[in-house]
């Protein structure tokens, strides 16, 4: 495993999303939460990814109390990652929060505590005031934030009043709006960019064609898996195919080792099975070629999917299809 050392922290450039444990919304199913989920974080551990990423929303607290199980006993291979719902972020909600999603995690601190998403309403001074509460307390050892542009994010520093280790965002192949000034301040500045859905929610995948039917309700919103951008996918997932072919890997392995080769970056992709996880922790390894990573970046620079407005007639169809 390859690890990003930034801030005083080393974390996996692999890490392991759990939106799915417990989340009905994925339709993983019972069995899966029970048992399948916590072989997948404890094989992630065994193999050296130390970033587990969950959120108190996830399942309505479901994921934190399944990773908290998994990691019993091995608290010190995870660098825990956990995330408070912006509903009314006054510092004392959040440190009420904090408290809570620690215990469901059952530990003494959480490694890094995260603002979900900005709030529109609520002033950010006062959220930072109930995050630096924790972290003098001992109850968090570094905050973050997720879905920030790059001006929230700098005001989150300075009502913080010292440094943000990190803002996770969705960036991949195909969702590149991070690299115009997020990921450029974070490497200048020295924080880390968490990248979430670095799959795309499978679509870099290559396993659905233009006429497969995506699992999922997740997947059923996610305009991506239309059929016309399915196919207008192609030529993109050509490439990864090509690449993949070259170092006896998948088009997913390419697509996470395309991701994580960007400086300050870590990717937290989900995995429906220990064999998933597996396939993900060993993207890490795979270097690519300064030739390979700019035939990547122009297939994927010309992909243009349908999106926005025009895309909602087409999704509503899709899901009275199903």
């Amino acid at each position: 495993m390859r690890y990003v050392e930034v801030g005083g922290v080393r974390v996996s450039a692999i890490g392991l999303g759990t939106w799915q444990y417990g989340s009905r919304e994925w339709g993983y199913g019972k069995d899966y939460a029970e048992h399948e989920a916590g072989a997948i974080t404890r094989r992630a551990l065994d193999l050296g990814v130390n970033l587990i990423d969950t959120a108190e929303i996830y399942g309505f607290g479901r994921s934190e109390r399944i990773v908290g199980r998994a990691i019993q006993g091995r608290r010190q291979d995870a660098f825990l990652a956990t995330k408070v719902f912006p509903v009314m972020p006054l510092a004392a909600v959040v440190e009420q929060r904090g408290r809570a999603s620690a215990r469901r995690l059952g530990v003494d601190h959480i490694d890094l505590y995260q603002v979900h998403w900005p709030n529109p309403v609520v002033p950010l001074g006062t959220t930072m005031d109930g995050m630096r509460r924790l972290r003098d307390a001992g109850l968090i050892r570094h905050v973050g934030v997720s879905n920030f542009g790059l001006g929230r994010w700098q005001e989150a520093e300075r009502a913080l009043g010292g440094p943000v280790l990190s803002n996770q965002v969705e960036y991949s192949m195909v969702a590149r709006k991070p690299e115009r000034e997020v990921l450029p301040w974070a490497q200048e500045q020295g924080r880390i960019l968490i990248a979430y859905s670095p799959l795309a929610q499978g679509f870099l995948s290559g396993k659905y064609g233009a006429g497969a039917t995506a699992p999922g309700a997740v997947r059923a919103g996610n305009a991506l898996f239309l059929p016309e951008n399915l196919d207008r996918a192609q030529p993109l997932l050509d490439s990864l195919r090509e690449v993949a072919r070259a170092h006896d890997a998948t088009p997913a392995q390419v697509a996470l080792a395309w991701v994580i080769r960007r400086p300050n970056v870590v990717a937290i992709p989900g995995a429906s099975s220990v064999a998933q996880l597996e396939a993900n922790a060993a993207a890490a390894d795979i270097q690519l070629s300064d030739e390979e990573d700019k035939a990547l970046t122009n297939a994927a620079d010309a992909f243009s999917p349908i999106g926005g407005v025009a895309a909602l007639p087409k999704l509503a169809r899709a899901r009275l299809r199903r």
